[in-house]
């Protein structure tokens, strides 16, 4: 196989964005099981008490990411976002007001590979979001399981991820009646990810209902969130349903809890393979939001109604931006 190396003179602000986009990748990837090893290791150093003092800080703190996490505004605010955002470049687009006297239930889609434009729009304050819909505080959720490891769940909270169950994604809402909070929600979740690939609009939401629920509970209005780009990032090795890989694949998924998808793209000095995205556009328009009414204890009926009219205000949403973003007018959204 042939390697296209990058050129040797690629200028510095590009190289940046590259080691930036990189740090990440490799936060999601192998930073949380690096801590855990790390958490263990030391215990059988002279660096012992550190593992000591953090297992005590653990116990008082173990709450917190259940109770709204702990975002540091100050590291969501560096300038070293700017880079990964121009690094594809990453682009919010917003289509209507958000009252912050609401609260808010956002669906993002699609889950792409490793949910670049959620991160980079809803977790970290480079792409505006905090200028265009003001007065409103994003929680973004992330599976549990990432909150069990040691120094990663206090890297995580920084950037305001908190865990994606029922109790933890309703306590935002439930602590600010007043409104001003948005929780988004990457819907397909880890299954999703599994149909990331480019030139596919798969959207796993035709039996989704939790956030729907969660939102008709709280008096939370749902914002549909469409994110073009989000499946072009990343190649993905085929695995149509019903092959050997995406069996395993699905059989590993329920076992862990998190998705397996075999992606590749480039890398760091060659465009041929490796880990790193692909430099290509995303843009995530922010859609309209869905009136919700308070209803505690909704029946069946009202539950399917309202997320009807949530899928198809997403497709509307779809339809209504595609040809400013590349998407042929015949291709349409398919609810999975």
């Amino acid at each position: 196989m042939k390697i296209d190396f990058a050129p040797w003179h690629v200028p510095l602000h590009r190289r940046v964005q590259t080691a930036v986009v990189l740090f990440w990748v490799f936060s999601f990837l192998a930073l949380a099981p690096l801590c855990i090893v790390l958490f263990f290791y030391l215990f059988f150093t002279r660096f012992w008490l550190i593992s000591v003092l953090y297992s005590v800080w653990w116990f008082i703190d173990y709450d917190t990411p259940f109770r709204g996490g702990r975002r540091v505004p100050f590291l969501c605010g560096l300038k070293l976002w700017d880079h990964m955002r121009d690094y594809f470049p990453v682009k919010l687009v917003k289509t209507a007001d958000l009252n912050p006297n609401n609260n808010y239930v956002m669906g993002f889609h699609p889950h792409g590979v490793l949910v670049a434009g959620a991160f980079t729009n809803f977790c970290v304050y480079t792409t505006g979001f905090r200028q265009l819909f003001p007065g409103i505080t994003t929680h973004m959720l992330m599976l549990p399981l990432w909150f069990r490891s040691p120094f990663f769940r206090d890297y995580i909270m920084c950037a305001g991820l908190i865990p994606s169950d029922k109790e933890s994604a309703s306590y935002p809402l439930q602590r600010r009646r007043r409104g001003g909070t948005a929780v988004v929600i990457a819907v397909g979740g880890a299954p999703e990810a599994l149909d990331a690939h480019p030139g596919t609009f798969n959207v796993l939401l035709a039996k989704k209902k939790g956030f729907i629920k969660m939102a008709m509970e709280h008096g939370a209005h749902l914002v549909p969130v469409f994110s073009f780009g989000e499946n072009e990032v990343f190649d993905q090795v085929g695995n149509p349903r019903g092959t050997w890989l995406r069996w395993t694949q699905e059989k590993l998924q329920g076992i862990m809890g998190i998705s397996l998808p075999l992606f590749h793209a480039r890398g760091v000095f060659q465009y041929s393979f490796g880990l790193l995205p692909y430099r290509k556009p995303i843009h995530t328009v922010v859609g309209r939001p869905i009136r919700v009414e308070k209803n505690p204890k909704p029946t069946l009926e009202e539950l399917d109604a309202l997320h009807q009219h949530y899928m198809d205000e997403l497709s509307n949403l779809f339809e209504e931006h595609k040809a400013d973003h590349g998407v042929d007018k015949d291709t349409h959204l398919n609810f999975v």
